[in-house]
């Protein structure tokens, strides 16, 4: 007679995490500013550390309030110790990854059992979520990290039992807090929303009456308004322009950016967790009978939770016509354990089942390296040829001039002291602009009027600039020069020039072209 082989044991998950945390780093070194949204919101986060002015976001020196600071304040703080760098900028998503990853662990050990937690946990942090979100610098990732730790808080606390879990409630009201002060009101909308509909099929109302209301209200209160409250004593009008243009505006208008059907979600989601959400199916049946075990019941209350959570949440960004991958972020802890109950379900019980689940990881690890080292789809937007040139000659005092575009990564490369003069007929571009860097920053212009005046000038304004000190002008490659300016640095997508010390050119004799030449729509998310 054989001897009985026991089964394969899962490998310990917190090697692979780790692994997987190495390689996302790895990537987040490899690669150069992305355009327009790290370019826009590393320079933001450098210029609050330089500056330091903490009330205020800036961009381009003018106050910039399209979404609440708690990630600049990060980013800052970060390179305020590790020094400016697009990786110190991008260790804020990374950090927002792991925060991700191990609410994920801890609220399905909590409910359901180590196994699968574990098997969620790997899920999404092998996927590209993780490995491709978690380097990006935006707001996207921080606040999906904020919303799915407030739905787990509030969910383990009213799976407690008839008493709510007050300490997790009150964790629950400060990740709310956080995500209002990340990404404004979805911060706080999608965690209500997700809940209202699981409390209400759930039946759970007598225990959402005794979670402790006053006191997670006033945490919240204590960790959110304050900056609402002095940022619009110091800028008037930053709420209406904050919550009613840039939230109510964006979610209900048709003429912003990136406009997709119904279908889009679904497919983004379906290729951001590949090759897990071919699992997804597997997870929709319900174990049942009276000999299930408490981790089965466990696994059963989290996957109604995680299926109402990824309907409300994808029906919720559908409705509007603009749309972008990273809106959907929130949804994908639900869709990485109900992937993971699938596999649960389906492979685990099969024999060397734990070593398809590792090649089958190794999918994602590949597609993230070849996304960051494959060929940059903004290469012909970088102005990274050009910046050392301006870093190392610029003397402080000296202007530099840009027309022709805007080059978001520019300030952030070469450490710019002082805001872009930005040359533009902006009297046309309020008639004209759509949802584009024009608008971005005649927007931001009209908090500080004065200031936007010298930053955003016409073409009259720099042909009578002043003329007794050197003046620097970047314009696209391929354009004409003015009279007066020698080309200093030529890049693919920019060229530096220097104004010519000697010969002054009349007024009348320097013109400038300085329409967009290489398209207006430079994104606005």
């Amino acid at each position: 007679m054989k001897p009985t082989v026991p089964p394969e044991a899962p490998p310990p998950p917190w090697r692979w995490l780790a692994l997987l945390l190495g390689l996302l780093l790895l990537l987040a070194a490899l690669r150069p500013l992305s355009l327009p949204d790290e370019g826009r919101y590393a320079e933001i986060s450098r210029w609050m550390l330089a500056s330091g002015d903490w009330l205020t976001p800036r961009l381009d020196g003018l106050p910039f309030f399209h979404k609440p600071p708690l990630l600049h304040w990060l980013q800052a703080a970060v390179m305020g110790v590790l020094g400016v760098s697009a990786w110190a900028a991008r260790l804020v998503p990374a950090a927002a990854a792991v925060l991700m990853v191990t609410g994920l662990y801890l609220a399905v050990r909590r409910v359901a059992g180590a196994a699968l937690a574990r098997r969620a946990a790997l899920v999404l942090a092998a996927s590209g979520v993780f490995l491709v979100g978690g380097q990006y610098v935006n707001h996207d990732m921080l606040v999906a990290s904020f919303i799915a730790s407030a739905i787990w808080c509030f969910a383990l606390a009213l799976l407690h039992g008839p008493r709510p879990h007050a300490v997790l409630a009150r964790l629950g009201f400060a990740c709310c807090a956080l995500g209002l002060l990340t990404k404004g009101l979805i911060g706080v909308a999608l965690p209500g929303l997700v809940l209202l509909v699981w409390v209400s099929w759930a039946r759970l109302w007598p225990r959402v009456l005794r979670l402790p209301w006053v006191s997670g209200l006033l945490v919240f209160a204590l960790l959110a308004l304050p900056w609402f409250v002095l940022a619009g004593r110091e800028h008037p009008g930053l709420w209406n322009y904050l919550f009613g243009a840039q939230q109510f505006g964006r979610y209900t208008g048709a003429v912003f950016n990136n406009q997709h059907g119904p279908w889009f979600y679904p497919a983004v989601l379906a290729v951001m967790l590949l090759p897990w959400s071919v699992f997804l199916p597997f997870s929709l049946k319900t174990r049942t009978g009276t000999a299930l075990s408490a981790t089965d019941n466990g696994a059963n209350q989290l996957r109604l939770l995680c299926w109402i959570w990824v309907a409300v949440v994808v029906l919720f960004f559908s409705l509007p016509r603009s749309k972008l991958a990273g809106y959907v972020l929130p949804v994908t802890p639900a869709l990485a354990l109900l992937a993971a109950l699938g596999w649960q379900r389906s492979m685990a019980a099969r024999r060397h089942g734990e070593r398809w689940f590792a090649l089958l990881a190794l999918l994602p690890a590949l597609a993230a390296l070849a996304l960051t080292l494959g060929p940059g789809r903004d290469a012909r937007r970088l102005s990274i040829d050009v910046a050392p040139a301006l870093a190392a000659r610029l003397q402080p005092g000296e202007p530099v001039y840009v027309c022709g575009g805007y080059p978001y990564d520019l300030p952030f490369l070469a450490r710019l002291g002082a805001p872009l003069i930005v040359v533009q007929d902006w009297s046309r571009l309020r008639a004209s602009a759509g949802d584009n860097w024009q608008r971005e920053l005649f927007e931001a212009g009209d908090f500080e009027p004065q200031a936007a005046r010298r930053i955003l000038q016409t073409p009259a304004q720099f042909a009578a600039r002043e003329r007794s000190q050197r003046a620097w002008l970047l314009a696209p490659t391929g354009q004409a020069p003015p009279p007066g300016w020698r080309s200093e640095r030529e890049g693919l997508r920019w060229t530096l020039y220097a104004s010519a010390p000697e010969g002054p050119v009349a007024p009348e004799h320097e013109g400038l072209a300085c329409g967009d030449q290489h398209g207006g729509n430079q994104g606005q998310p």
